[in-house]
């Protein structure tokens, strides 16, 4: 693939990646195309945790759409992430899994997935070509930080360990689904040494709704198809949600994640909006709520004029009042833009991915703390937050190929080849 170097002779320096989620393993891979020795350290006893339980409904590896498109899904953070993903986008990564004998689909979504649709065969592969790149894997390393002769610490099983390597690589990942390594324990660490760090945040997460107790009991579990739904201040965005019994989630919910949060840290209250008929116009809805209905019931009209009924009717019924029911333009109003009280976010390590870490200003073009020369990050630890739909996986890729690129060119910029010293 035109992205990464061609295997090379290896040269006598080494770096440590700490991290074996997509990120460090990318990174790993460019250092040992170009032939530098590479040691992957994770916390867990196998690599790739996180990567295989977003496979489990079937691993959505990027998405083909429009570049542009593509890019406007990473928020403010485009812009630091747009060399980056024109390195390695959806075509690369493409590319990149056919090299590994991972045929690939696009999805009538637009969605990217492995033919097999499982993450275990893609990184067995990846692993097997690693190894034979010559990159090593040391299991059940839980990074710890420097010691005072600035060595990189850990805990193993054997007990603590140091090490001194040339380039230290950090691929950490963020702080949701802690059991899978994903703990967010590199934060204070890194702020030791001066690092500004921005706080973590649940991303691609529910968000909690006092639902009333008849409405949780009837519908908690059902999802709600074919609906609209914007924040207070954004655009309407289709596709589909899912009540639970704490409020809601799904992939709609997901994509207004980080609006909604803001919304929230400013006056602890945020408001959904859902258009329940997305298909039929403002006045389509006004002229069928307006139409006389005789001596049948309000539901049986909805039911009847609007296809209006099940769990729509019921967050229609759950979130108005008589007054606004009895009045047609009030209950129009209401089914093209019903407002649902959002109170708080579900916890971060409920996320599907969190949001903060190291700010992209924190570190150079090629991904290298301006603060601590020869360390570099990638990965989820970054600043940066997309929602699910192969934007995750494509970005961390991707910073992780330009922090191994960024590693091997500091690497041999320098006249002289010496350890990290903190």
């Amino acid at each position: 693939m035109d992205s990464l170097p061609p295997v090379s002779t290896p040269a006598p320096s080494c770096v440590a990646v700490i991290g074996g989620g997509p990120a460090g393993l990318m990174a790993a891979e460019v250092l040992a195309r170009h032939g530098v020795a590479v040691t992957v350290y994770d916390a867990m006893a196998s690599i790739g945790r996180k990567f295989l339980l977003a496979g489990k409904g079937g691993l959505n590896l990027s998405h083909a759409e429009d570049p542009a498109l593509f890019l406007s899904r990473y928020g403010e953070r485009a812009a630091w992430l747009a060399p980056l993903l024109q390195d390695f986008g959806a075509a690369q990564l493409r590319a990149w899994a056919g090299e590994l004998g991972v045929e690939t689909f696009v999805g009538s979504s637009g969605r990217i997935f492995p033919v097999s649709m499982k993450a275990a065969p893609l990184l067995r592969a990846w692993q097997h070509r690693l190894r034979s790149m010559g990159v090593r894997f040391e299991m059940r390393h839980r990074w710890t930080g420097w010691n005072a002769a600035g060595e990189i610490c850990f805990d193993t099983p054997a007990g603590a360990l140091a090490i001194q390597p040339t380039a230290l690589l950090l691929a950490l990942g963020g702080g949701s689904w802690a059991r899978l390594g994903s703990t967010g324990a590199w934060v204070p660490l890194l702020q030791r040494r001066g690092i500004r760090i921005a706080p973590l945040q649940a991303a691609n997460c529910g968000f909690e709704v006092n639902w009333s107790p008849f409405f949780r009991d009837r519908f908690a579990g059902q999802p709600v198809k074919n609906i609209a739904m914007a924040s207070s201040a954004g655009p309407f965005v289709r596709g589909e949600m899912l009540v639970s019994d704490y409020g809601v989630e799904g992939s709609l919910v997901y994509a207004l994640s980080a609006r909604l949060r803001n919304e929230l840290g400013t006056d602890n209250t945020a408001t959904l909006r859902v258009d329940l008929l997305p298909e039929r116009s403002a006045d389509q809805v006004l002229a069928e709520t307006s139409r006389p209905r005789g001596s049948r019931s309000l539901a049986s009209h909805l039911q009847g004029r609007l296809g209006l009924q099940g769990i729509k009717a019921g967050l229609l019924r759950e979130n108005t009042t008589r007054a606004d029911l009895a009045d047609p333009v009030r209950l129009a109003l209401a089914i093209k833009a019903l407002p649902l009280r959002i109170t708080a976010s579900r916890p971060l390590d409920e996320a599907i991915s969190s949001a903060g870490g190291v700010p992209f200003e924190e570190l150079d073009a090629a991904l290298m703390l301006k603060a601590l020369p020869g360390i570099f990050c990638a990965g989820e630890m970054l600043d940066w937050e997309a929602p699910t739909g192969g934007y995750l996986l494509t970005a961390s890729m991707a910073t992780g190929l330009a922090a191994g690129q960024g590693a091997y060119d500091w690497l041999h910029r320098e006249t002289k080849l010496f350890h990290i010293k903190i």
